[in-house]
């Protein structure tokens, strides 16, 4: 695991109130206890933690150019903006 990943687990988990190692990248938002405004927190977080603009609208999920499928595809999202961002 990357510092970035640890981060975001760890971004993830308070918004959830688990452990970061509760948060495999498996796990999809609803079985870790993320409703759909938790989620928009998680990424408002994470946006404000790494300076970066996820391509995620709340209002149609289904039509973002970010995956949420779980937390490994959201981790790798987040790594892929941050490493261009650099």
């Amino acid at each position: 695991m990357t510092q970035t990943s640890d981060r975001i687990r760890a971004i993830i988990a308070e918004q959830a109130m688990l452990d970061a190692d509760q948060v495999t990248d498996n796990a999809t938002p609803a079985e870790l206890g993320i409703d759909s405004l938790g989620l928009v927190e998680s990424i408002f977080a994470l946006e404000e933690e790494f300076d970066i603009t996820i391509p995620f609208n709340a209002n149609e999920p289904d039509k973002s150019d970010f995956d949420i499928s779980n937390m490994g595809s959201i981790i790798a999202g987040v790594e892929k903006l941050v490493a261009a961002k650099e």
